[in-house]
């Protein structure tokens, strides 16, 4: 058991095999749920919500950890933070957030209302609390994926020193990624209020 706990990449696939043979073994079991639309749908799902934690969580723990944190970490252990952590962490968080959207416009297409909801139901032409509720949440996830991958990104290469640019572009630039940052946070509440109630508001 420690050789597993002990190796990320071992802990990680035997969650999944774990989390795969729940599914598919009730799959299996019974024939009401079988491998019909919402089997693959509730597949979708966990993708998008697995995804949707990796974006979420390293956003927070940008926010409520490290920014706050640097001021008071001495100036010899900062570059540690710069040259290994930060980069690690921005991988996963700007790759959590692309896979959050495909997901969960994967998620909106099996179940059948992208459109509608993107267009908060005006596509067919009338317009629909449920759509625009779970539109809204999905307008404010594409709006901070842009601001991860258009802005924060770009912003975090120059700041970090992985890309080359002026001295004073540096304090400019790490600005400018911790408003974006900051901006997704506040965001993050008003997103998950309409991921999380949708279905349980409108059904």
């Amino acid at each position: 058991m420690a050789g597993i706990l002990t190796n990320l990449r071992m802990t990680v696939i035997v969650s999944l095999a774990l989390a795969a043979i729940f599914l598919f073994g009730y799959a299996f079991a019974y024939p009401d749920i079988g491998f019909n639309g919402a089997f693959w749908m509730a597949l979708a799902r966990w993708s998008h919500v697995v995804a949707g934690i990796m974006w979420i969580g390293l956003l927070w723990y940008f926010n409520f950890v490290q920014i706050p944190t640097m001021p008071s970490i001495p100036d010899e252990l900062k570059p540690a933070i710069g040259k290994h952590i930060a980069p690690a962490a921005l991988w996963w968080f700007r790759w959590g957030a692309a896979f959050t959207v495909l997901t969960g416009l994967l998620v909106a297409y099996l179940r059948g209302y992208l459109v509608e909801a993107l267009s908060f139901g005006l596509a067919a032409g009338n317009y629909s609390p449920n759509y625009s509720f779970i539109g809204i949440g999905m307008w404010l996830a594409l709006i901070m994926a842009f601001n991860v991958w258009f802005i924060i990104w770009p912003n975090q290469k120059i700041a970090l020193g992985l890309v080359e640019a002026e001295a004073d572009a540096k304090p400019k630039a790490a600005r400018t990624a911790m408003l974006f940052s900051r901006t997704n946070t506040l965001l993050s509440l008003p997103m998950l209020i309409a991921m999380a109630g949708a279905q349980t508001l409108f059904g």
